[in-house]
């Protein structure tokens, strides 16, 4: 059974940096590709980074160079490092993998950013 288990949100003021964290039980994260979406309030989830099972990364324009997507192998972790944050930045963030053609979501962790 593949669980995943975002953690590191909160409420930060505008600027500051929030690390989110997604860890696995039940697959190796370092095997996957690796995606980390947000709900904003009131609309659709949206992509907004990965990273690919040899390490390609890639971002939604509207966080592009203000957040990190990273693994750590060794904990069976991926971490979303996120900087210069805004209050659009608001929103349920969720971690999602593909095992087995079966999509797993984590059950969220929320980020409030106040301006």
């Amino acid at each position: 059974q593949v669980q995943l288990v975002e953690s590191g949100g909160g409420l930060v003021q505008a600027g500051g940096s929030l690390r989110l964290s997604c860890s696995a039980s039940g697959t190796f994260l370092s095997a996957r590709a690796v995606a980390w979406y947000r709900r904003p309030p009131g609309n659709e989830r949206e992509l907004v980074a990965s990273i690919t099972s040899v390490g390609t990364t890639s971002y939604a324009d509207s966080v592009k160079g203000r957040f990190t997507i990273s693994r750590d192998n060794a904990k069976n972790m991926v971490h979303l490092q996120m900087d210069s944050l805004k209050p659009d930045d608001t929103a349920v963030y969720y971690c999602n993998t593909i095992v087995a053609f079966n999509s797993y979501w984590g059950q969220g962790t929320q980020v409030t950013v106040s301006s």
